[in-house]
């Protein structure tokens, strides 16, 4: 039958033409499919670099017609079921698609519902995200127009593609204001999910000394729940109250907050932060048609593909494999772990077509490239174990002009030209 695939890839970003690139350097007879609905393809890791006013957003998008790898079949649908147990997607326009070998990797769903009041409030009232195409030129507008105030990140209490993110731009911003000269009358906070700044010991210490030199406030264990554009304030909520709220509520300053304190039975204070300028992040999540498949791991409520996490197979459909952002592989969710993850994937499902054991180990590899100021980068680079894996023969932990070049010249050349053509 003619929508029979001897493998099919859901999904057409970096992950999905990666491996079928590799697939066909490997072996150009295979039958390939790729679904995805998109129009244009994305590359998002310079949407920071948009956001502080020194990439070209239409630099960043590319028709995905010219992006999909030649002798494969490109199938424009989006894929709304799977049924593994018969080799079987089904996709919105009621189409079928069976298949002997499945790759899933659709990337994450964006949640912008998921806080109160931020859908709506982009790109107006000094409200922006990064991790939208449109909004991200709105970003270095609001930077570039700041005179002082107060200035508000947010990063969810989810895992996010590109965890550094929320924060990058901070950094980025801060430097500029520095340079503007007004960063004294910049009162900037930092509300996140997160309970520490990263994860890897060695790669914090740097940016702890980044956000003292900016007098960043930062308020760690946060879950924000609306951004109320109108009246300018982000409500959020937080277990116990850090130093930072309340040396505030204690200063001439107190009236830039607002405490609702809760019954003793409630162990979250409601905190509302009136602001001048915000860049939010959304919660993400694995994306609802695989929340809902028998694909996804049952005991993460945030929807992801179970996954063994070093061969990338999937525990229970053996002709099934995951990688990117979609996956529960307790990994940062990059670009350079899908590039880690890649090859895994291919050679482990090459065996499995072979009747072969998949032996390819991926060690939870990633990498993120965090600006502390313009022309200067750290380097992080680490594994499951949050060990640095550092490929440079000098310490990545302290921020240098060259990484700052691999960042914002090298890596966007790399990903057009070698990563989705299979040969990074």
């Amino acid at each position: 039958m003619s929508n029979h695939y001897q493998i099919l890839v859901i999904g057409g970003g970096n992950a999905g033409l990666s491996v079928a690139s590799k697939l066909l350097r490997k072996r150009s007879d295979l039958k390939i499919g790729i679904i995805d609905p998109s129009e244009k393809h994305y590359y998002q890791p310079a949407w920071t670099l948009v956001g502080a006013g020194i990439f070209d957003i239409n630099k960043t998008v590319r028709n995905e017609k010219e992006v999909i790898p030649k002798n494969t079949t490109w199938i424009k649908e989006a894929v709304t079921e799977f049924t593994p147990k018969e080799n079987k997607v089904k996709c919105l326009s009621g189409d079928e698609y069976t298949y002997d070998y499945l790759v899933v990797c659709p990337g994450i769903q964006l949640d912008w519902n998921k806080i109160e009041g931020l859908k709506n409030t982009l790109g107006i009232n000094n409200v922006s995200s990064n991790y939208s195409f449109q909004h991200a030129p709105y970003t270095w507008e609001m930077i570039e127009n700041f005179k002082g105030g107060t200035a508000v990140f947010t990063n969810p209490t989810t895992p996010i593609k590109c965890g550094g993110a929320p924060h990058k731009i901070m950094y980025l911003a801060c430097d500029y204001w520095r340079k503007q000269g007004i960063l004294d009358k910049c009162d900037v906070h930092y509300i996140s999910g997160a309970n520490l700044i990263f994860g890897v010991k060695e790669y914090a210490e740097t940016l702890n000394k980044v956000l003292a030199k900016y007098n960043i406030h930062v308020h760690y264990g946060a879950n924000v729940t609306a951004i109320k554009a109108q009246n300018k304030t982000v409500e959020f909520e937080i277990k116990e109250m850090d130093e930072n709220l309340n040396k505030k509520l204690s200063s001439e300053n107190a009236g830039c907050y607002g405490i609702v304190e809760n019954s003793e039975m409630e162990e979250l204070k409601k905190v509302t932060l009136n602001f001048d300028l915000c860049h939010a992040v959304p919660p993400q999540s694995a994306p609802d048609f695989i929340k809902n498949s028998p694909l996804r791991d049952i005991e993460n409520p945030l929807g992801y593909v179970e996954v063994d996490k070093n061969t990338l197979q999937h525990t229970r459909f053996p002709n099934v494999f995951a990688l990117g952002d979609c996956t529960n592989a307790p990994c940062s969710k990059t670009g350079a772990a899908i590039r880690k993850q890649a090859p895994v994937v291919v050679e482990n499902l090459l065996a499995v077509m072979d009747n072969k054991v998949a032996t390819a180990q991926y060690d939870g590899y990633s990498a993120c490239p965090i600006p502390t100021q313009y022309g200067k980068l750290m380097l992080a680079e680490f594994d499951y174990s949050n060990t640095p894996k550092m490929t440079f023969p000098f310490n990545q932990a302290k921020p240098n002009w060259a990484m700052w070049i691999l960042k914002t010249k090298i890596l966007p050349w790399l990903y057009w030209n070698k990563i989705l053509k299979g040969t990074a």
